[in-house]
């Protein structure tokens, strides 16, 4: 069910799950996010930036694509079926013309001390807008706070944080070769992922303008 806004309030859209960002050889960073909670119901979409710095959302439905695509920037929106089938530490990834696998790694130091975060806390605007301050530091280029397309804001509250050890990417049949950093830096939104390729477990929060 979406939720409705309360009188003069803006809404807030909670999405729970993960988000996995990772590059690859030949040049293209795929960003996977992976939403079993969501007011859309379980769902995963997939943002990619190619080589040529050629921006897609693959995203399973419209309600979806027009939601993602209001908050971040893409030069084309696809809807296609997006599946994510997981297995112990190994995910598999469809959608459309892209077919990809990654194995989760281990735990990262701020992965532990991600987890040592109570939930309420790490949630709320406030906490965000602190982490914000050392997030462009610790990882450059991410930040937990910031706004989005149509007056909305979002914030991120990372639960987790463990590395990607290993990752294929084919893309319309052909393969992209082995796991490389996300660099450049993918251009979506206020934030990217870390350079390293990462899974995170994550609470992201949009809130829109009241209607």
């Amino acid at each position: 069910m979406r939720p409705r806004p309360a009188a003069g309030r803006p809404t807030r859209w909670r999405f729970a799950g993960s988000i996995t960002g990772l590059g690859t050889r030949e040049g293209t960073r795929a960003v996977v996010g992976h939403w079993p909670v969501s007011p859309f119901g379980p769902f995963a979409d997939v943002m990619v930036e190619r080589a040529d710095g050629h921006r897609l959302l693959l995203a399973p439905d419209d309600r979806v694509a027009e939601f993602v695509a209001a908050t971040y920037v893409f030069d084309e929106v696809v809807t296609v079926p997006v599946t994510v089938s997981v297995g112990g530490a190994r995910y598999a990834v469809r959608a459309g013309p892209l077919d990809l696998w990654f194995v989760v790694g281990r735990r990262t130091a701020l992965g532990h001390l991600l987890r040592s975060v109570p939930a309420p806390l790490s949630e709320s605007p406030g906490w965000a807008r602190l982490t914000d301050r050392v997030a462009g530091v610790v990882l450059p280029g991410v930040r937990t706070l910031g706004t989005a397309g149509g007056g909305r804001r979002e914030w991120y509250a990372a639960r987790d944080l463990h590395r990607v050890a290993a990752a294929r990417l084919r893309w319309d049949g052909t393969d992209l070769g082995d796991l490389r950093p996300v660099d450049p830096p993918a251009r979506f939104g206020f934030s990217s992922t870390p350079a390293g390729p990462s899974h995170v477990t994550v609470v992201s929060t949009v809130e829109t303008p009241r209607s």
